[in-house]
């Protein structure tokens, strides 16, 4: 799992949080603590998955264009990291001697993180945007409610 996803998710739990607000990629870094141009770059990855809207212009930013609800975690992850737990290193590049052991480990490997993967993204196909802003609301309803009052300034 890489950065992406949980600055998608944070994003997308703030403007679940103010469903009618228009939020700017300055305001979702301070919040997401990272610098605005990674903010608009995950954010178009999420608009062009429909997942928001966009406003061009003076006072323009991302609105939430989805049911909280129905969006997935699972979902995020396989636009931001998927594939995150797939072997990228190759030991049998080296290796002139023992190819059919090092073939051999990287299939073991290859089949425990595909399998790792599955169970990964079964888990969070259970958990939505709106789950995890109910979740924070009940453990603290201020912070959705300090999110709003940020926007209204």
């Amino acid at each position: 799992m890489n950065s992406e996803f949980t600055i998608a998710v944070h994003c997308l739990i703030i403007l679940a949080g103010a469903p009618e607000q228009i939020w700017n990629s300055e305001t979702l870094a301070g919040k997401v603590h990272t610098h605005p141009a990674r903010v608009r770059k995950i954010m178009s990855l999420l608009r062009r998955n429909c997942l928001i809207r966009t406003k061009e212009g003076l006072g323009g930013g991302y609105r939430l264009a989805c049911d909280p609800e129905t969006c997935s975690l699972a979902e995020i992850y396989r636009m931001t990291s998927c594939s995150a737990l797939k072997l990228n290193w190759c030991s049998d590049s080296d290796d002139k001697t023992g190819k059919a052991e090092s073939s051999g480990i990287r299939l073991a490997l290859e089949r425990t993180f595909s399998g790792a993967e599955h169970v990964l993204e079964k888990y969070l196909s259970k958990q939505s945007i709106g789950s995890l802003l109910r979740e924070l609301q009940g453990e603290s309803g201020t912070e959705i409610s300090a999110a709003k009052s940020l926007s209204e300034k």
